[in-house]
Formats: C-alpha cells, structure tokens, sequence
C-alpha cells in the first residue's frame, strides 16, 4: 500500500510540473497554435474553399476542420513531452528522478500525461475557433473522445523517445521538421485519399496520421477514407510497440547516462 501511494505522489508530481509547465506559458503554448489554425481557416477554408467545392459531401471548411483539430493536438502533443524531458536532460534535473525510487513506468506516465493534457487543452482551444468559421456537429461523442486520446497518448510517447535520442536542441526540431510535418500534411488533413491515384493512394495507407485523422473526422462527420476499426488498432498496436521500446530505453539509460 506504501509504494502505491508513494508511486500515486510521484505520478501526481510529476504530471502537475508538466502541467503546470505550459500554463504559465500559455501566451507560447496555447495562443500560437490558435492563431496558426485560425489562418488555416481563413486562407484554406475562406479562399480556397469555395474554389475547391464539396468534399466527401460536406462543404470543404466543413471537411477540413476535424483534420486542422488533430493536427493541433498531434504537434502540441509531441513538442510539450520532447522539450520538456530534452530541458530536464540538458539541465541534469533528470538525474534526480531516475535515481529516486519511482518505476520507469510512472516516469513516462507522468510525461505522456502531461503531453496529453496540452493537446487536450489545444484542441479544445482550436475547436473554439473552428466554430467561429464553420458549424461542427458531432457523429459520435464517445469515438471522437477515444481517437483524440489515443493519439495525443501516441505522440506524447513519441516525443518523449525523441527527448531520449535527442543530444542536442538541434536533435529535438529533426523529427518534427522532417518526419511529423510531412506525415501531417500528407495524412489526409487538407484532401481526401480518393482524389489521388492509385499508386499514391496505397502508398498514403503507410502514413499512420491518415488513420488517426480520418477516424477523428468520422467522429464529427461520420464520413472517412479508411475504416475506423482499423484506424483504432493501428493506433492501439503504435502505442504499446512505442510504449515498450520507451520502457527499454529508461531501463538500459540509453540518452540519459554519460
């Protein structure tokens, strides 16, 4: 019973420094993101929209808005759980918590939570301002909470890996510049996978970020380029390979010891 409760205060700990982290810096970590989706919603849905007409039935501001929300929650997700560990490992406070008597299992929980809860607190913050552009109605409620979770879980994970590997501040922009952008961009946010050719379309089915925002927009829209089932074991299998090899990697102190 001790060592539950001593494992709870750590877990607790921890989880309210992540927290506490990005909100008192909200005017970096919550404005920003709001700003940069309200732009994508003017020039994409605004201008380009009307060019560009219905898409999977529903007017194109209409279809984009649940892949700009994700999108949101996926790079606010990554970036608070990499920067945050890579600031503890660059500060040498990390040292502190691996040497205390606290499983590498609640060290990473209380990192990935934290990584959840800003891009929670982003996505609620996006769709505020995706209302004021569009109408969103929900398809299902219980669908749309499990898939914002589960992949807000995924890329907390993820960065925390890429906080680990990093070495430098250089190392922590890598992934995001040259693996999570392109993944976004070409997951299905801004177009529909049945506009592409054959050859590009099987090829998109690799990207893990094309399941994660179709289902998110099956979630408002009831509509998806893929099968949500599908979509949510994918995610399902992402989370415990990557959970995994992060354990691995806080046992063997791969990135942390010198």
């Amino acid at each position: 019973m001790n060592r539950w409760r001593t494992n709870l205060i750590a877990l607790g700990t921890i989880v309210h420094k992540e927290i506490g982290r990005f909100l008192r810096i909200w005017l970096q970590t919550i404005v920003p993101p709001a700003i940069t989706m309200a732009l994508y919603f003017i020039v994409f849905g605004q201008l380009i929209g009307p060019r560009v007409g219905a898409m999977g039935g529903y007017p194109y501001l209409q279809y984009l808005a649940p892949g700009l929300i994700m999108m949101a929650v996926i790079t606010n997700a990554y970036a608070n759980v990499v920067s945050s560990f890579f600031s503890a490992k660059f500060q040498r406070h990390i040292e502190e918590m691996l040497v205390a008597p606290v499983p590498d299992a609640i060290l990473l929980a209380g990192y990935v939570i934290g990584g959840i809860a800003r891009g929670l607190a982003v996505g609620v913050v996006v769709t505020v301002v995706a209302l004021f552009f569009t109408d969103l109605k929900l398809h299902s409620l219980p669908l749309t909470v499990v898939i914002v979770l589960l992949t807000a879980t995924l890329f907390s994970v993820a960065g925390f890996i890429n906080g680990i590997h990093a070495r430098n501040f250089d190392d922590v922009s890598v992934v995001p510049t040259f693996v999570l952008t392109p993944l976004t961009y070409l997951g299905g946010v801004f177009y529909s996978i049945d506009l592409l050719p054959d050859f590009w379309r099987g090829l998109s089915h690799v990207n893990p970020v094309l399941y994660m925002v179709n289902a998110f927009r099956y979630g408002f829209l009831g509509v998806a380029d893929i099968k949500v089932t599908t979509a949510l074991l994918v995610l399902v299998v992402l989370i415990v390979t990557l959970t995994c090899y992060a354990l691995w990697l806080l046992r063997r102190g791969i990135g942390l010891r010198s």
